[in-house]
């Protein structure tokens, strides 16, 4: 036993794994096998790394797919059921509610297949083939000419290097497969992905808000969680199986690959892996980007959007067409409006900067002991860099955050085709261009049906950009607000919607039917549009100018960070770019506090004790009510007799992996990811394995609300489960 005990330590130390930190990183799939495979089976894995990730055959990877191309879902059924979150399935469920099918507030369940409803614009994605081309791109980058420097990164470079590759392979596209090649490690690694993209998805099953956003706002990015955050979809394709457009005639998929589905539960420090597409992060920020971020970006969405939520939650709480209208919205802007307020309190909390401040004086000491001055290059430029972007980025982040993701009717259609017609004064010309105008203004005010709220929301969302951004910086509009509107802000947008020609249906039905250049180049709305433009293209050539020699600097400081976590014997892992990654870990409780500690998983009791009928955020179905108070939950309870709800694991996870698989050690899944806790919100920046946690789904109370509260059991049959 002892030469045995030795020899796993050898294995552990040779193959570069062994680390009280194994629980941090978003692995490549590509590196399972030599970077993790033994530190995961140490950890409690059953399975081999083949089982998870097979490049040559059927594995569990081949049952994760990209829903909606922000979020991750997994393939539950061998009929292409796909099983995401509810806050990723929103949009779909908002798109088919309105008052008289309110589907956000009651739920949605297809009895039979043609109840399904299919969801506009959705598409579900799977990653067919992984493969490590960096070596090919290197020898490209040598032999083409790179006037500016900048082949590495360029996508529209990488998008022909990946033509030129697929061309000499002989691998072909077609509409529905399709290629993508991305750079890693800040340009030090390539990676080219090959997907397949299914465009007829339908809606198959959603709980209600009471249940799949239970806790709402106040919740968000919150534990202890009692959200059944899950909703159901499904992939559908012409009958060779292919990719296709929505078509009546088209059939549920017949999958390669789905999920088992474990019914055995959890235990806590039980082993569990997760895989899905995080969107970013910036493990590999110096100490100074961390500081810019956390004064510009983050600043801007805690302060702007919280002046628009609560306008608009004023007015949906008024009107149930309002509600159902914005509701997407909202929650999309509610979400990371939180994430800004923890993050910078977390990084605050944990004193972050410190931490990278310790970190790049390692690396920069390594340099000098290999006499290498690449890394204080590297390091001095970026930091010069910031410096010199700062105000730029300042003021774009209130551009973006106040006068164009806050304000809906700033997509009111261009009208430069229509000018140039007029200016020719040719009648052919003006007439199309009249009819193109037409049809996106009548998309345009489908998009807006409610201006007075607009009205409302526009007069916040300028007082409070001129709150941020002094007098003299401001873009061109406010110099015609102070001079025409005596600095009125809010007779500005009274003006706009009662004189632009976008302003109303009315005003543009007048406009249209005698066109002129002179109301086309004083109609308030455009000229506000144009300016916001200009204000954007100002500060983006601005910082342009500051990050000339980012991308370069950027990539010799991650290659120096890599180096030296594989000398230290330290697996790497690259940042998070919307690519497929694999996370691991344990169901862990965490103590947030000083005498606090929260548990690894919570019951409906919980959902009960928050019950607040007045807090449309707390409202608890009177069905679910009844199941509870019955005991009604069949084989879905713990051993004890309880409900399980939610559980939390020490995983790696961001945004992305919104909807991603839990899986047990036997690659069974076991919940679906939704959130992350409030104390590991820093995780996008500086990952704490004591603090961060993703909570997740218990996939016992999927099936409960399927099977007992919605009564659907048609579905429940056509899954494979294992007690």
């Amino acid at each position: 036993m002892k030469h045995l005990r030795l020899s796993i330590l050898s294995l552990f130390l040779t193959s570069g794994v062994l680390s009280t930190y194994a629980d941090e990183g978003m692995w490549m799939l590509t590196d399972l096998k030599q970077q993790n495979e033994v530190a995961m089976t140490e950890l409690g894995l059953l399975i081999p790394a083949e089982q998870i990730y097979n490049p040559g055959g059927i594995a569990l990877k081949d049952a994760v797919v990209h829903f909606g191309g922000g979020c991750t879902g997994e393939v539950i059924s061998a009929e292409g059921l796909v099983l995401t979150n509810h806050h990723c399935g929103y949009g779909a469920i908002q798109q088919h509610s309105s008052v008289e099918h309110d589907y956000l507030t009651d739920g949605f369940w297809a009895m039979s297949r043609n109840e399904e409803l299919p969801c506009k614009g959705l598409t579900v994605t799977y990653i067919d083939e992984i493969m490590d081309v960096t070596d090919y791109v290197n020898d490209q980058l040598q032999i083409d000419s790179d006037p500016n420097g900048t082949n590495y990164l360029s996508p529209k470079y990488l998008t022909m290097i990946a033509d030129r590759f697929l061309s000499e392979q002989g691998i072909t596209l077609t509409s529905g497969r399709k290629a993508k090649l991305k750079a890693f490690y800040g340009g030090n690694k390539y990676y080219l992905f090959l997907k397949t993209t299914y465009s007829d998805i339908r809606m198959v099953g959603a709980p209600p808000s009471s249940i799949g956003k239970f806790g709402a706002d106040t919740d968000n990015w919150m534990w202890p969680r009692h959200t059944g955050d899950f909703s159901l979809f499904r992939i559908y394709a012409d009958k060779d199986g292919q990719p296709a457009a929505y078509n009546p005639d088209n059939v549920p998929l017949r999958v390669k690959k789905h999920l088992t589905i474990s019914l055995a539960g959890y235990r806590e420090g039980d082993f569990t892996f997760v895989m899905g597409f995080p969107g970013r992060n910036w493990r590999y920020m110096i100490s100074d980007e961390v500081e810019e971020r956390m004064q510009t970006t983050n600043f801007m969405r805690h302060h702007v959007r919280d002046v628009r939520q609560k306008a608009l939650m004023e007015q949906m709480l008024k009107d149930d067409a309002v509600r159902i209208h914005y509701a997407s919205k909202y929650a999309s802007s509610a979400n990371y409006w939180k994430n800004a307020i923890g993050m910078n309190e977390g990084l605050v909390r944990l004193k972050v900067l410190d931490t990278k401040r310790a970190q790049q004086e390692q690396l920069l000491a390594r340099g000098r002991a290999l006499n290498d001055s690449s890394y204080q290059k590297a390091f001095d430029q970026i930091r010069s860099i910031v410096k010199h972007r700062r105000n730029a980025l300042y003021h774009q982040q209130a551009i973006q955050e106040a006068l164009i993701t806050g304000l809906d009717f700033m997509k009111i259609p261009n009208t430069t085709a229509l000018v140039t017609a007029l200016q020719s004064k040719d009648k052919a010309r003006i007439k199309a261009a009249s009819d193109s105008l037409q049809i996106a203004s009548d998309k345009y005010f489908a998009s807006v049906p409610f201006p007075e709220v607009e009205r409302i929301v526009g007069k916040k969302m300028l007082q409070t950009y001129m709150k941020y951004i002094p007098a003299e910086q401001r873009i061109g509009i406010f110099k015609v607000i102070d001079k025409r509107f005596k600095g009125d802000s809010d007779a500005f947008i009274d003006a706009c919607f009662k004189y632009s020609i976008f302003g109303s249906k009315e005003n543009f039905a007048k406009f249209i039917r005698k066109p002129s250049l002179y109301k086309l180049g004083n109609d308030w709305m455009t000229l506000f549009k144009y300016s916001v433009t200009d204000g954007l293209l100002q500060t983006t050539i601005a910082m342009m100018d500051a990050n000339r020699n980012y991308n370069a600097a950027h990539k010799v400081w991650v290659k120096g960070m890599m180096d030296m976590k594989q000398e230290a014997g330290t697996p790497i892992y690259p940042d998070a770019n919307s690519t497929l990654r694999l996370t691991y870990g344990r169901v862990l409780p965490y103590k947030p506090a000083d005498g606090v500690e929260y548990g690894c998983y919570t019951t409906l009791k919980g959902a009960m004790e928050k019950e607040d009928p007045n807090n449309w955020e707390f409202v608890v179905p009177a069905k679910l009510k009844q199941l509870y108070q019955a005991k009604d939950f069949g084989r879905y309870a713990m051993p004890d007799g309880e409900m399980p709800v939610c559980f939390i694991v020490n995983t790696d996870n961001t945004g992305g992996n919104s909807g991603s698989p839990v899986f047990n050690a036997k690659g069974e899944l076991i919940g679906t990811a939704f959130d992350r806790n409030y104390e590991g919100l820093t995780g996008d920046i500086a990952f704490r394995p004591s603090s961060q946690r993703a909570a997740c789904v218990d996939i016992r109370y999927t099936l409960f609300i399927i099977d007992k509260y919605a009564g659907a059991s048609h579905i429940i049959k056509e899954l494979t489960i294992s007690d």
